[in-house]
């Protein structure tokens, strides 16, 4: 068990929980940087997590929904106040609908995470901050210290998986809802190189490729939130090309980046794609949320091989990457 205390203090309005583990910090903070390996244990084993979004960044939010054994869903979110990559970071921690939005009827809480390295490993302590007496003890009568017992258990099998450590390495996709899918790789590469090979027609035009035998020809970018962006792909021999086009709906460089995206010249309908860049021991996470008007067109564009295409390039990009 990880736990090495757990304190309640009435006059002081916080819950202060200390947990050591028998691993190098870098491997414990991962497992709160990437949503992968954070929903694993972030909820009870009877409620487990699904992050919607996790942006890591001051002014990020994340958003997750715990999921009970009758199908009851207890969302909620976090709002990022501050970040210190590796060391710490603090949140505003509440309640909210399943889009994300905050539920003001129920208390908001300040939290503040601290990683440091061990004689042993590593070790976090999570300090909750509350506004008043009364809510500490409607949250803890709601069983918040019974919750972050259960998460700090859970996390001693996330952290002794090596394969979840090594996750990341290939482009991976998790279905997060019957809309919603999150492709996940991490980048070898500074969180700034990542962003710019986004955002970077020449360079785009070298690595956004999918698989061999292909080259892009236009690569118009979008830097400003309501401008559009226009692709197009051809086959270097005899074929017919595809584009994408599509709007900048929000834009917190170097972190999160939110565009539709739409098959050019066709009457499909569009996703909406949501990128944010983490940096994370060996690299940057780079996730990709994917909205989808149904589970249907979801489940159809899944099975084409997005996620081999999406890695074939990935490759290339940490090719260009090395050689700068």
């Amino acid at each position: 068990m990880p736990l090495s205390s757990v304190v309640n203090d009435p006059e002081a309005l916080t819950l202060t929980v200390v947990a050591d583990f028998p691993v190098p910090v870098e491997r414990l903070w991962n497992a709160y940087a990437d949503p992968r390996q954070l929903e694993k244990f972030w909820g009870p084993p009877e409620y487990p997590a699904k992050f919607t979004r996790h942006d890591l960044f001051p002014g990020g939010r994340s958003h997750y929904v715990m999921t009970g054994p009758e199908g009851d869903k207890a969302p909620g979110f976090w709002e990022f106040l501050a970040v210190d990559p590796g060391k710490s970071f603090e949140v505003r921690d509440g309640f909210a609908d399943e889009s994300g939005n905050e539920d003001t009827a129920m208390p908001s809480m300040r939290m503040v995470f601290a990683f440091e390295a061990t004689e042993g490993g590593s070790r976090v302590t999570t300090a909750t901050h509350f506004d008043s007496a009364e809510q500490l003890e409607q949250l803890l009568a709601m069983g918040m210290d019974e919750g972050m017992r259960s998460a700090m258990g859970q996390i001693d099998g996330v952290l002794a998986d090596l394969a979840s450590f090594a996750a990341g390495r290939v482009a991976e996709a998790d279905i997060l809802s019957d809309t919603q899918v999150r492709v996940s790789r991490v980048i070898r590469g500074t969180v700034d190189q990542v962003w710019r090979a986004h955002h970077d027609p020449d360079l785009m035009k070298k690595w956004l490729l999918g698989p061999d035998g292909w080259r892009m020809p236009v690569c118009e970018i979008a830097t400003k939130v309501g401008e559009t962006y226009r692709y197009f792909w051809e086959p270097e021999g005899e074929g017919d090309g595809f584009g994408f086009d599509g709007e900048l709906l929000e834009s917190h460089p170097p972190h999160r980046a939110v565009t539709t995206e739409h098959m050019t010249g066709t009457d499909y309908p569009s996703t909406t794609n949501e990128l944010t860049l983490t940096p994370v021991a060996g690299g940057t996470l780079l996730s990709i949320v994917i909205t989808y008007p149904s589970a249907e067109v979801r489940d159809m564009v899944l099975a084409t091989g997005m996620t081999d295409g999406m890695e074939t390039s990935y490759v290339r990009l940490e090719s260009e990457l090395a050689s700068v």
